[in-house]
Order: C-alpha cells, then structure tokens, then sequence
C-alpha cells in the first residue's frame, strides 16, 4: 500500500514540473524566439540524455534504423511543433489558458483515435466533448460569449488548442505504431531528429531573438533539463508502477497548479470565467476518462 501511494508522486511531481513549464513558457515570451528556446532546450536536453542513453542506443541501432522515420515524425510534433506553437501562444494568452488547452490533450486524443484508428466513439468521449466544447467557449470569451462574436478568439488560444492538437496526434500515433524501443531511446531518437528538424528554424531567426544572456538562460535551463528529461523520467516511471490510465487523470490538476504559480510568479488574475469554463472543460474531459462504453455494439457472429 505505501509503495503504491508512494507511485502516485512520479506523476503529481511531472504535473507539477509540467506547470512550471508552462510559467516558464510565460516568461520566454517577447525574450527569446519561439524557434530560439525549443532548439535550445532539445540541444541541452540532447546533451544531458547522451550521458545515460547514447551507448544503449547505439548497441541497439539495429532495433532503432528502421523506425528511424517514425521517430522523426514524432519528435517533430511532440518536441518541435507542439514546443514551438506553445511558446508563440505564449506571447498572446495566459498561462492558465494554456495549461486548460494542454489539459483537453486525453480527451482530444480519445476523439483522435476514433477517427483514425476506427476505435469505437464512447458515451464519454461524446459527453464529454460536449461538455469541454461549452467550457472553452466560456473561457475564452472571458465570460461574454458576445466578445467571441466581436472580437474573435484570441490569438494565443487558437495557438494552444492547434498545440493540443498536435499533441493529442503525436499520443494517436505513438499507440498506432507502438514502436519495440525502450521509453528512454525512443524519446532520444525523437529529440535528436527534432533538434536536426529544428537547426533551420534556429538559423532563421534574428539574432537578438537567439541571444543567451541571464535573462534566458534559466529558462532554458529549466525547459532542457526538467522539463525534458526529468519530467519524461518521472512519467515513464508512474505510467510504469500505476498505468497509463490512472496517470492521465493527474492532467487535470496541471491548470489548478499553473494558476497558482501564475498568480504568485506573474501576477496574473485568476478571475471566475477561469474557473467556470475550465472547470467545465476538466469535468469534460474527466467524463471522458470515466464512461468508457461504446455507444454502438458491434454483434459478434460466431460460425458453428
């Protein structure tokens, strides 16, 4: 029972170091590029992994080569696309609207693979959905969906929702290939392709908007070593000792956690219309996790 209890730390601690990411991602904006920060946190979290991981994975590039591909897919969504569009919706909403759009990723990722695996749509999944629709829609029109009609959706929330997105495919297609490589040389084959990917990017962008000085460098710091590699370690082992499922659940308290941090770092208001629609949006997507039934049975005919 207590190592049980202990398990449920790995995930709460990479929730909590995922919220700090967020603040992080926050404090990036208008001081480092987008492209800038993701290329650099990959270089560091590259460096760091190669400790541990480079020699297991070059005795096993065998296993590795042929998914080589598929790696370069998936690092380009998770640790390319998804960083980098989460970075420039930075600059244009708040770090609790990120972390409630980051938080739909389960759900997204349920709806995702009904479409593209053909995996049977749940009770849960439609509820659910419908239930998060209404909250973001009260989230992001600040409580006055006459706004939405006005002034439109805000920039930096268009951003996130495409970033969870991504990342909701990035968990599809990670499911539809399940890849025969360890947790921990997958993930490093993934930033080593993202950071190839990425290299361009980095070179294009003004130099004033890649510049490392005290201002950026601990946020770099943060994003490359916690961030990248002990908030990874700390998921793989809680998905290891507890399961997949049960550890998803912890994603909802990643905008309770990123609230708190943005009122006491930033200063940013937490006002009703942030409790309401995320609320709403959280119930949705715990609905999701909790009634599982498929709406449709499909009948089983068995030849005598």
């Amino acid at each position: 029972m207590l190592k049980q209890k202990t398990a449920l730390l790995y995930p709460f601690l990479a929730i909590v170091l995922w919220a700090g990411n967020v603040i992080a991602s926050r404090l990036s904006a208008h001081t480092i590029g987008p492209q800038a920060i993701t290329f650099y946190r990959l270089l560091l979290a590259v460096a760091l992994m190669s400790l541990f991981v480079a020699r297991p994975a070059w005795r096993n590039r065998s296993a590795i080569w042929p998914h080589f591909g598929q790696f370069a897919i998936l690092g380009f969504l998770a640790m390319c696309l998804f960083q980098s569009l989460s970075y420039l919706a930075a600059e244009t909403t708040t770090a609790t609207n990120m972390a409630v759009f980051t938080a739909l990723t389960p759900l997204l990722t349920v709806g995702l693979s009904a479409v593209l695996l053909g995996e049977d749509p749940t009770l849960g999944m439609v509820g659910g959905g419908l239930l998060s629709l209404a909250g973001l829609i009260y989230l992001v029109s600040g409580g006055d969906l006459s706004t939405l009609f006005r002034d439109g959706v805000h920039p930096g929330d268009a951003l996130m929702l495409l970033a969870a997105l991504v990342y909701a495919l990035y968990g599809v297609l990670l499911k539809r290939w399940n890849l025969p490589i360890t947790g921990w040389q997958s993930t490093y084959m993934q930033a080593l392709c993202a950071l190839a990917i990425m290299f361009p990017a980095f070179l294009a962008t003004p130099a004033p908007l890649r510049q490392l000085n005290t201002a950026t460098l601990p946020l770099i710091g943060y994003a490359g070593g916690l961030a990248s590699v002990v908030l990874p370690f700390l998921w793989i082992r809680g998905v290891q000792q507890l399961g997949p499922n049960r550890c998803a659940v912890f994603m909802n308290l990643l905008p309770v956690l990123t609230a708190a941090a943005a009122i006491v770092m930033l200063g940013e208001p937490v006002r009703s219309f942030h409790v309401i629609g995320g609320g709403l949006a959280l119930c949705g997507v715990a609905f999701a996790q909790t009634f599982r039934r498929p709406l449709t049975r499909r009948t089983v005919s068995i030849a005598g």
